[in-house]
Parts: structure tokens; C-alpha cells; sequence
């Protein structure tokens, strides 16, 4: 069985390392690194990734070597949408790390607060693996005012009978409810059915997957197109290997529920290649 895969179309300029791209009409449209997209943006270079990430500034075609590009319209666009005072963007992506610091946020102790987190009310938007090796969960600042807006009673007061159960069998719901939004987040980045269904694939157990996926090709284009780790994922192999952990689907039902959605993106992903050529397994 032979395979074909095709690498997203770039343009002349950008393969050859000058910072432009090209429009739709044909001009030269010019990019930026992510230093100076930051500083245009009045941003940090990680409160721009987190931006990238949530899907508030998007990329333009990465250079050879991969880094990130940023094309002047989309800064020009980004700036005329944010709302507010100078720093409104800079609020939408700050993060809080831990319990103490987001307690704080919200007024109330760091006990509550990490019983309201295990228990799925706080959605985390990424992580950081401490020294000890242990898992310190970020949360969107924004998010957590909203919730005390939305929901004050929830920050006082006895638990309800659910979140008591959850908490008796030592349920966390964090690491599950972080992978639901990061694949939500990945599979609105990209419309290409192969691509969507690497996300889908990366969240699997590999016993899981190579139930899937039986095609050792197609695993391979799916391999080739997986998404890089998130953003702050760690590089010392000890830490790395903690948060491989967070990657992959735990409970049985959300194995099977990203198991269903994988075999759907695969039958649309192969009806393309049948009809096209454009990628995957021939």
C-alpha cells in the first residue's frame, strides 16, 4: 500500500525565508516575528502564544524552520477588535498558576477553590509541572471573575451532594476537562480532515488508537500530523513524562467518546483521499 502526503501550500517567498506572504490579490503582505508581533500587540511573547492558542491571533505561514509568523493585517485586525482600555487583550489571556493564586482571585481559600476545581467548575487552560513533579493547572483570570460573577453561591456555603460524591472516590475532573478544551481548541485551528483527525488520534491510549486505526500507513499520517505539544509543556524528560500523562484520554467514556469522534474524522478524512489524492493512504 503506498501513501501520499502533501505538505500545506506556502508561498515562494516564505519557503525561501523573506518575511511576506501573499494575498488573495496577488500582494505581498508582510510578516512578523513573534517578538515584534508581541511588543505591536502589547503583549508578552508567552501571553501571545496563549492568544494563539485560544484562537485570538491567528498565524501566518511559518517559516522553514517552523517559527511562528504573524501577518501585519492580523495585528492590524486584532488591535480594532479589542475592546476596552489598552491593556483589554492583555486581560483576556492573564493567567493565574495554582490554587493560592487563583483562590486569591476569587476571595476564597485555597482548600475551596481546588474542591471546586476537581469537581469541574473551573476549566484549566494549560500547566506547569513543578519541580516535585507535580501538576500546577493555569486558569484564564477572566474566566475565574466570571464565575464569581455568575455564580457566587458556589463560593460559599456546603457543597452540593454531586461534588461531595466526586470528592469522596477521589475524582479530578481537571486533567479531563483540560483535554476536552485543548482538543476543542486544536480542531477549531484546522479545517482538513486528515489534520483534525491526527488531533483526535493524539488523545488516544496507542492500544486504543491501534485498535482504531489497524492501517499501520494511515497511523503513520496521523503520526506525521500531529499537533506539537501545548504551550509550556516541559522539556526535562522527567517533567515531560508527567505531562504526557495529561495528553491521553483516561476514564472508559471519554476514551470511547474520542474513539467514536476519530472513526468519524477518519471516514470523512479517506473520502477525501479517494476523491482527491490530496493526503492520506491511496
Amino acid at each position: 500500500m503506498t501513501y501520499m502526503m502533501t505538505a500545506p501550500p506556502q508561498d515562494r517567498a516564505v519557503r525561501e525565508g523573506d518575511p511576506a506572504a501573499v494575498r488573495a490579490d496577488g500582494a505581498a503582505q508582510p510578516l512578523v516575528g513573534s517578538a515584534q508581533a508581541a511588543g505591536e500587540l502589547g503583549l508578552t511573547r508567552g501571553e501571545l502564544a496563549r492568544a494563539v492558542q485560544l484562537g485570538i491571533v491567528r498565524t501566518g505561514p511559518p517559516t522553514t524552520g517552523g517559527a511562528a509568523r504573524f501577518a501585519r493585517a492580523e495585528l492590524a485586525r486584532v488591535r480594532a477588535a479589542a475592546d476596552g482600555p489598552p491593556d483589554a487583550l492583555r486581560r483576556r489571556v492573564e493567567t493565574v498558576a495554582g490554587a493560592q493564586a487563583a483562590a486569591e482571585v476569587l476571595g476564597i481559600g485555597p482548600s475551596r477553590f481546588t474542591r471546586l476545581a476537581r469537581c469541574g467548575h473551573f476549566t484549566p487552560v494549560g500547566y506547569r509541572i513543578n519541580r516535585y513533579r507535580a501538576v500546577v493547572w493555569l486558569y484564564l483570570t477572566a474566566e475565574l471573575r466570571e464565575f464569581a460573577d455568575r455564580e457566587p453561591d458556589r463560593l460559599r456555603g456546603r457543597a452540593p451532594a454531586e461534588d461531595r460524591d466526586l470528592l469522596a472516590a477521589k475524582g479530578d475532573l481537571r486533567p479531563r476537562a483540560w483535554r476536552g478544551r485543548h482538543v476543542g481548541l486544536l480542531l477549531r485551528r484546522t479545517a482538513d480532515p486528515w489534520a483534525r483527525a491526527a488531533v483526535l488520534a493524539g488523545v488516544l491510549p496507542e492500544d486504543e488508537l491501534r485498535e482504531a486505526v489497524p492501517d499501520p500507513a494511515e497511523r503513520t499520517v496521523l503520526a506525521a500530523l500531529a499537533p506539537p505539544p501545548p504551550y509550556g509543556h516541559p522539556q526535562v524528560p522527567a517533567a515531560a513524562a508527567v505531562a504526557a500523562g495529561l495528553l491521553r484520554a483516561g476514564p472508559p467514556d471519554e476514551v470511547h467518546r474520542y474513539r467514536t469522534s476519530l472513526e468519524f474524522a477518519l471516514t470523512g478524512a479517506r473520502g477525501q483521499s479517494k476523491s482527491t489524492g490530496d493526503r492520506g493512504p491511496t
